[in-house]
């Protein structure tokens, strides 16, 4: 029988491995979906790429499948989530693959380790984001002045988190409603 903690409403016992695999799977489907339908959206609009850059469509369920399923489930699909979409529709785009592939691997990690904590849900996706950008931005300086990468600029963090603030901002409110609703969800089980 699992215990319900009255101040997250997170069971304390662990995810089964099928589970945390199903969890993963769609986390990483739902990280090409997502980013394709907002992409058709700002082509629709005249927006073209900028509104993705906007919206942040890929980081979503990689938050949200740490946040339910764990470190494991987080950080595996924030690692395959962008080369599933570069292997199916080509985004992200080669230079920015391998960053994306640390930050979103740091948001799921880091929202996994964070999801059993007593720590308000906000709070949560609020570190992992900032554990994420910062991982990549130490990546983005490594390639840049330790391997002499020219492809993307330091700068680029930067202008990512500025044109991205609208995403991190529906990430701090949609993913501690769709975490309570969930979390509900399983507990009246």
């Amino acid at each position: 029988m699992s215990s319900i903690s009255k101040t997250t409403g997170i069971t304390k016992t662990n995810l089964s491995v099928k589970v945390q695999t199903i969890a993963t799977i769609v986390a990483i489907v739902s990280a090409v979906a997502l980013p394709q339908i907002v992409h058709l959206i700002g082509r629709a609009t005249g927006m073209g790429t900028a509104f993705g850059e906007l919206l942040l469509p890929m980081h979503l369920p990689i938050l949200l499948v740490g946040l339910l399923a764990g470190p494991y489930a987080g950080a595996i699909a924030g690692l395959l989530g962008p080369v599933c979409s570069f292997s199916l529709a080509g985004m992200p785009g080669m230079a920015v693959l391998p960053f994306m592939m640390i930050e979103l691997c740091v948001y799921g990690l880091s929202a996994g380790l964070l999801r059993k904590t007593n720590m308000p849900t906000v709070g949560k996706v609020l570190v992992a984001q900032m554990a994420g950008r910062v991982c990549r931005a130490l990546a983005v300086a490594i390639a840049f002045y330790v391997l002499g990468t020219t492809e993307i600029a330091v700068a680029s963090v930067w202008v990512g988190t500025v044109n991205g603030v609208t995403g991190i901002a529906l990430q701090l409110i949609l993913l501690p409603v769709i975490v309570k609703v969930v979390e509900r969800m399983g507990a009246n089980e």
